[in-house]
């Protein structure tokens, strides 16, 4: 039993309560599970685009994209590419048939352009299972020693014949980047304009944005992003045009579009 007066019986609970508050405060501004701290691209940086095969990066380059399979260059900052929304070609037999999106027919749905399957996003515990696979190899970005990842295809929603949402796109993209930041790994939101607007909800750091210049999209990427925007673009006219209006904010390169190595005959890259 306790022999406190009631004076310090009160005394006691006001120190009690005040505590908790101090305690709960201080949960809000550091929560148990708050995201680590990443580093973010420089702005207005060289920058080349290697998914297509990793090579030497030219003088002036500060940040480079290669894709998950490929070493990072040392002493650059390194973009991580994964496919994280469609099937890469040759690897369909490394997904479990029910996580690949079909229609009505059963038949396969497919990115014409690339010929990916893509996956089925449509309900909470198939994302579950498709983000712990790509978790996985965001793992291997983070020990191979990338400092960010670039999930590609967040737009798939628009080539599923009406059966994928922005929204169910948005909720597994949020589980890919709670997961990076964990990892010390920023990560970016690759094209999808639409959905700029949502980056704080989703979590999503940076841009990398294909060919905004040519589709008069880059300010509206700025706007989203600041000047941390990694831009690709895949014609002179669409360079011309990002270069005139974004030179000395964005990082801004010009590729062939199969991304190609230096010595194949359709190697392009050029700068502002």
């Amino acid at each position: 039993m306790s022999t406190a007066r009631p004076t310090q019986r009160y005394l006691i609970a006001l120190v009690a309560a005040a505590a908790a508050t101090f305690t709960a405060i201080t949960w809000l501004h550091h929560p148990a599970d708050a995201e680590a701290a990443v580093t973010l691209p420089p702005p207005a940086a060289g920058f080349d685009y290697q998914i297509g095969g990793p090579y030497t990066p030219p003088d002036g380059v500060q940040v480079v994209s290669r894709d998950r399979t490929a070493p990072p260059a040392a002493g650059l900052y390194n973009v991580c590419y994964v496919n994280a929304f469609q099937v890469q070609p040759g690897e369909r037999d490394d997904w479990d048939d029910d996580l690949l999106l079909r229609d009505a027919n059963g038949d396969l749905v497919i990115d014409e352009g690339w010929g990916e399957p893509l996956l089925d996003l449509r309900t909470e515990g198939q994302r579950q299972r498709i983000a712990a696979k790509v978790n996985g190899w965001i793992d291997g970005c983070a020990d191979a020693e990338f400092q960010a990842v670039e999930p590609d295809n967040y737009d798939s929603y628009e080539r599923s014949k009406s059966l994928l949402t922005p929204e169910q796109a948005k909720s597994y993209l949020k589980l890919l980047a709670t997961h990076a930041h964990s990892r010390n790994l920023a990560i970016a939101q690759k094209n999808t304009l639409d959905l700029a607007g949502d980056r704080t909800e989703v979590g999503l750091d940076f841009a990398v944005a294909e060919e905004c210049g040519q589709y008069d999209e880059c300010a509206g990427y700025a706007e989203a992003f600041g000047d941390h925007v990694l831009v690709v673009e895949y014609t002179d006219e669409g360079l011309a045009t990002a270069c005139a209006g974004f030179r000395d904010r964005l990082s801004i390169v010009r590729r062939d579009v199969a991304v190609s190595t230096p010595g194949s005959g359709g190697y392009v890259r050029r700068t502002c």
